[in-house]
């Protein structure tokens, strides 16, 4: 029987690579985005429903979710749309973190709340959830950034078991660095004088060279493809081969010991 992907954040980078695998794999994909009237490859393709929908809309959330599983259901859901807020603290305001928030961590609860009776009710179901390197461990200027994603992991972990009797799974994919536009259209920057020779260094890691090294979007998908159906009990899927090393990092070192090289790396 042909299964069902719901996915957010199709528009363009990951999701938009997430939807064309799962159509490639013979899926029908739910491919969702803000603008979707700006779409025009993913629209072209079969079994792929193009839909409007704002992550950080709750009401906009419950809608959609309620008008799909009227008729029809879903096997997966991907929880994947986000963008980076990357600076001090001190250079951003009440509303840029709000939005981060918003987008990043309430965005996943509320999708998740939406289609959650429905594969309770079926006894099986999938939500994965996108999160990154940087929910796994904390880095210099992307303090709001690691809060939003840490708390996707939290929300992800405490669920996966609270969801375990239901048959319903909860799986995480925290990919690194990635050749897509995250660094220019998906991020958003604040700066502030006390802390401009961090940002040039922190800079360094979002440079063409660097972004040039990072892993493809597609390869990126084909994780994400493999959480969908490997049947694994696993909770998390490192994705790219800098995230495996700074995770592979952190199990040798301790959480606390990787915080001190990190740390050491940034003080001038």
């Amino acid at each position: 029987m042909q299964k069902t992907i719901f996915i957010t954040g199709a528009s363009s980078g990951l999701g938009k690579a997430a939807a064309g695998l799962f159509q490639s794999k013979d899926w029908n994909v739910i491919a969702t985005m803000r603008n979707p009237a700006k779409e025009t490859e993913l629209t072209a393709l079969a079994n792929v429903t193009v839909l409007p929908l704002d992550v950080t809309d709750a009401a906009q959330i419950r809608k959609t979710a309620g008008d799909i599983l009227a008729t029809r259901s879903v096997d997966v859901v991907l929880n994947n749309a986000g963008y980076g807020l990357i600076g001090p603290l001190e250079a951003f305001s009440d509303e840029q973190i709000q939005a981060q928030m918003q987008t990043n961590l309430f965005g996943v609860i509320n999708i998740t709340r939406a289609f959650l009776p429905g594969f309770r009710e079926r006894g099986s179901g999938t939500f994965i959830n996108i999160t990154s390197s940087f929910g796994l461990l904390g880095y210099p200027t992307c303090s709001i950034y690691n809060a939003a994603k840490f708390g996707v992991d939290g929300f992800s972990e405490g669920l996966a078991s609270e969801l375990a009797r239901f048959g319903i799974k909860v799986k995480v994919v925290a990919p690194g660095g990635m050749q897509t536009d995250f660094a220019g259209r998906s991020i958003q920057t604040g700066m502030h004088e006390a802390y401009q020779q961090l940002v040039a260094k922190v800079g360094e890691g979002y440079s063409a060279e660097q972004i040039s090294r990072y892993t493809k979007a597609e390869d990126i998908a084909r994780v994400i493809y493999d959480a969908a159906t490997d049947e694994r009990d696993q909770l998390r899927y490192i994705a790219g081969s800098d995230a495996i090393a700074l995770y592979e990092d952190r199990l040798e070192l301790t959480p606390e010991g990787q915080f001190k090289k990190i740390r050491s790396q940034f003080l001038f």
